[in-house]
């Protein structure tokens, strides 16, 4: 136990506070598992024949960390998906319950729209919330990766290792790594501006480029939802025009990761973001919003294969799907034809006017003719 609160307590903030970290305890298992991947894939990447000091060894292990992380959070990723479809199914009603409160700010009125809305939400098995949770997943590993990273340059040059799996002679190695020979993994984009080390121009641009190249995957993967896997309900209202605007906002946050984090933490963003647009775009194609851009593509795809979706979403034979309408449509008219008419309802005053005209029907009376005299 003892041993536990060291490592977790040897960041440079508690290092140099002397204090106990409490972010650096609750990410001491996330950094031991991120030091495992990356010495893993290091040692098969050494094993198959790659220079264990190159820092493109490092680079392809940072790449394999991104790899484990992304395929394990496939699960959630598909849960989040569903979670969307139905927060967009629901967003009319959820629309009405915002309209019947409109205006009404007193406390009754705001919680009673807030049972309504949850209610909904609890009816359609969704929340907000799980549409956020890959990112609220990968952040701690994010920094946890960050941790590793930040604490490579004090670690070797205090001819120390990690908390576990990066020993002090592969922490001294990742420490004098260098892509392409003048970029060292752990230096940011400020870090290289004040030291200017030798080839420091070379990896500034290496770093621009990195960060160009991730507002560019982050634009992309956020304009692909926007402009073709949304229903046009969900186009109504102000938070398409939230969305829409952040589309152009969000990516350059990356600006600031640019600039501060290091060159490693860059690199797992940027194809973290790579893996991102691939798995969108695939989603995208394959299992659209229903009534989005994206779904009429696809069905005209299918249509030139003979092929068309089912009620449930099925690919199945265009000749199938002909029938199926039919069988559908003869159901709704049968429904529709045995349904009783509903008879209007007549006010006092009108029913007064009818019996006037027709004295023979008074009012509450069935229309029987008077039998006539013999």
């Amino acid at each position: 136990m003892q041993d536990l609160l060291y490592f977790a307590t040897s960041t440079p903030a508690a290092s140099g506070g002397g204090g106990f970290d409490p972010i650096g305890f609750v990410l001491w298992p996330l950094k031991w598992i991120v030091e495992l991947i990356l010495v893993a894939f290091h040692s098969l990447l050494t094993l198959v024949g790659m220079n264990a000091a190159s820092g493109l060894t490092w680079v392809l292990s940072i790449i394999g960390l991104v790899v484990v992380v992304r395929a394990a959070l496939v699960p959630l990723f598909v849960k989040q998906i569903k979670s969307q479809r139905k927060m967009m199914e629901i967003a009319p009603e959820l629309k009405k319950i915002q309209e019947k409160y409109k205006g009404k700010r007193d406390q009754l009125s705001r919680e009673a729209m807030s049972r309504e809305t949850m209610a909904m939400y609890k009816k359609n098995g969704t929340s907000p919330v799980s549409g956020c949770l890959p990112i609220l997943v990968q952040m701690p590993v994010f920094f946890s990766l960050y941790s590793v990273l930040s604490t490579i340059k004090g670690n070797a040059e205090a001819s120390k290792g990690g908390i576990f799996w990066l020993t002090p002679e592969l922490t001294q190695e990742f420490y004098n790594a260098k892509l392409f020979g003048v970029a060292s993994l752990h230096e940011s984009l400020q870090g290289t501006f004040q030291t200017k080390p030798e080839g420091w121009q070379i990896t500034v641009a290496i770093m621009i480029t990195l960060v160009v190249l991730m507002i560019a995957s982050q634009f992309f993967t956020q304009l692909q939802i926007v402009s073709k896997n949304l229903s046009p309900e969900a186009r109504q209202g102000q938070a398409y025009k939230m969305q829409r605007m952040m589309v152009y906002i969000l990516p350059f946050a990356f600006v600031f990761s640019g600039v501060f984090f290091p060159l490693g933490v860059v690199i797992y963003w940027f194809t973290s973001n790579i893996w991102t647009a691939v798995q969108q775009f695939l989603v995208i194609r394959n299992m659209p919003t229903p009534g989005s851009q994206a779904a009429k593509e696809r069905e005209e795809r299918l249509a030139k294969k003979g092929k068309a979706l089912d009620a449930k979403g099925r690919i199945i034979p265009m000749d199938k799907y002909v029938a199926e309408q039919q069988r559908l449509l003869e159901e709704a008219e049968a429904a529709k034809a045995a349904a009783p008419k509903r008879q209007q309802p007549v006010s006092k005053q009108r029913a007064k006017k009818q019996s006037q005209k027709n004295p023979s029907n008074p009012p509450g009376k069935s229309g029987g003719s008077a039998a006539s005299p013999s």
